[in-house]
């Protein structure tokens, strides 16, 4: 009898350990489906394709489900995020940080013109600690420059984390997914660079967004074949410039470059309402 009760006790575990591992390896949603939701609702391309805008009154009026969204993030372990893939990982966080900027913008919104209003002179927003992930309270900055910039060497990251500017790469109307990161990152680098407010060839010179000062050493460690940021620009040439010649100086490296102004104006469709 013994050994039938034991005989039956192993089966059982056997059933149930393939399902309790499962159900944690499962229990975070990759496809990110509450999140592309809320962005397919309340995101919207400009006529150009290049820049978009983001309804934050539409978000104001979904702030549970919103809320639903950061919560879940918020939940998972660092045990856990150290065991996804490095896509897994690097799109969980894209993700948290344009979410978690969305609602750093609703807790003031309609009562400011930037992002930079929720900051002070002696801290700025992307230092607020104001949410907690992977285990801590965190900030904006933390998730930028602590854990996507250093810890996976994508320069292409900067054209998808988005801080609520007009200036700033757009923010895209669908999640961040492991399946279609590296297709996403290409696209948003190609519309940023296509964004001729942004990023242009004028007066014999390539000017470009302050992005590319701020930034500069992360695109010059190699992802991508790039060694030096006209690296960037040579790649790029066809989107930078509709003119043959200015295409040929871009990859032959040998225009000067400036930088242009960043315009922190909030990234609202109210803007473009006449608010």
């Amino acid at each position: 009898m013994n050994t039938r009760r034991h005989f039956i006790a192993l089966l059982t575990a056997a059933a149930i350990a393939p399902l309790g591992a499962n159900a944690q390896t499962t229990a975070f949603d990759h496809s990110h489906a509450a999140w592309d939701a809320l962005l397919k609702k309340h995101v919207r391309w400009l006529s150009d394709g290049k820049q978009s805008r983001a309804n934050y009154r539409g978000f104001a009026t979904d702030r549970a489900a919103l809320k639903a969204v950061l919560d879940g993030m918020s939940a998972v372990p660092r045990t856990t995020f150290d065991g996804w893939s490095q896509p897994q990982q690097m799109a969980f966080l894209i993700n948290a940080y344009n979410a978690f900027t969305v609602e750093l913008i609703l807790t003031r919104y309609p009562d400011l013109k930037s992002i930079k209003d929720l900051g002070s002179f002696v801290q700025s927003a992307w230092k607020k600690k104001f949410f907690t992930l992977l285990g801590d309270e965190r900030h904006l900055d933390w998730i930028e420059h602590e854990q996507l910039r250093p810890r996976y060497n994508e320069p292409r990251v900067h054209a998808a984390v988005n801080c609520a500017s007009i200036g700033c790469p757009a923010l895209r109307d669908e999640a961040f997914t492991a399946a279609k990161l590296e297709a996403q990152l290409e696209d948003g680098m190609r519309r940023f660079m296509g964004d001729r407010t942004r990023n242009r060839v004028k007066g014999g010179k390539v000017e470009v967004s302050s992005i590319f000062k701020w930034f500069r050493e992360d695109f010059e460690k190699g992802h991508g074949g790039f060694r030096q940021v006209e690296d960037v620009f040579a790649k790029y040439a066809e989107l930078l410039s509709d003119q043959p010649a200015e295409q040929a100086a871009l990859k032959a490296r040998t225009l000067g470059v400036s930088h242009l102004d960043y315009d922190w104006s909030l990234n609202d469709t109210a803007r473009d309402a006449g608010r």
